[in-house]
């Protein structure tokens, strides 16, 4: 029986992932899940709908777990022990994860969710047919980002200036919210879009800098790193006074400004029919990544 058949994986906003065999397919040998994900969170999720299809830990079924914080090299770093294991499947979650494996070189068959524009991104050859050795599930769409501004547009009419928030690092995935950004920020006045550069740090140095310059405004992008220190950020654009917008409602529950995005809440848990199937080997290139998006 093929690594591939053992495996259904169900799409989530955060977490992704499980199979949908029967309890009898279950019992044929111990299988093993590689998870490269952003925070514990998913954990719980992942495992309770596993065992709810006759999946459990430490009698069928392992899973190695690399948390990796949104950041780079632990990411990288979380990729190559993964792989090393040698799992029947890999899940990863957000962009930065998918970029470490692609850095690898990966062949484990994966299936993604919290990623951005995957075509763009080159980690699937299309939605009908992503082909190679991955699919996956998305809840971002990249004409966001102009309603992102547009939003934004509304709290700060006198807005001039914006900063695109998201980590610099490879991987990222502004580009694909960005061709919406700067076709919304020409027809509404906007004369200037910053980003960060370099790293990690280039996040807090933009938005500080912002602090000196008036009518300006700034866009959170969906990204790993930025979300894991949601109270950071939201501490450090309220004490620079600028009107914001996330795309993650966890950015409010912090006290942030204003959110549009998926509803992470409504996408955790996708019903069957929204299910990501994995399929055997064959099949593999003609499973479909899907679109969900439950926005609030």
């Amino acid at each position: 029986m093929r690594r591939r058949e053992f495996t259904r994986l169900v799409g989530g906003a955060i977490v992704l992932a499980v199979s949908d065999i029967s309890f009898a397919v279950a019992q044929d040998r111990v299988r093993r899940i590689g998870a490269l994900i952003t925070t514990p969170l998913a954990k719980a999720v992942l495992e309770k709908v596993l065992g709810e299809r006759g999946w459990t830990l430490g009698r069928n079924l392992l899973i190695d777990y690399r948390i990796t914080g949104g950041e780079t090299e632990r990411s990288r770093q979380g990729a190559r022990e993964l792989l090393a294991a040698n799992p029947d499947v890999i899940f990863a979650t957000t962009n930065t994860s998918m970029a470490a494996l692609q850095a690898e070189g990966s062949r484990v068959p994966t299936v993604f969710a919290m990623v951005s524009d995957p075509v763009g991104m080159h980690y699937v050859a299309s939605f009908a047919r992503p082909g190679g050795n991955v699919t996956g599930f998305t809840p971002f769409e990249p004409t966001l980002g102009g309603k992102w501004i547009s939003l934004l547009k509304e709290v700060a009419p006198d807005l001039v200036r914006v900063g695109v928030i998201y980590n610099p690092e490879p991987g990222n995935n502004s580009a694909a919210f960005r061709h919406s950004i700067d076709e919304v920020a020409k027809r509404t006045g906007i004369a200037s879009i910053e980003t960060p550069e370099r790293d990690v740090a280039g996040i807090e140095e933009l938005i500080f800098s912002f602090r000196e310059k008036p009518n300006s405004g700034l866009i959170f992008l969906p990204d790993a790193v930025t979300a894991v220190q949601k109270d950071r950020m939201v501490a450090i654009v309220t004490e620079c006074r600028l009107p914001a917008v996330y795309s993650l409602r966890l950015f409010c529950d912090a006290g942030g400004l204003i959110s549009y995005g998926p509803d992470l809440k409504k996408c955790t848990l996708a019903p069957p029919h929204t299910s990501i199937e994995y399929y055997e080997a064959r099949s593999l290139p003609r499973c479909p990544y899907r679109l969900r998006q439950s926005l609030s």
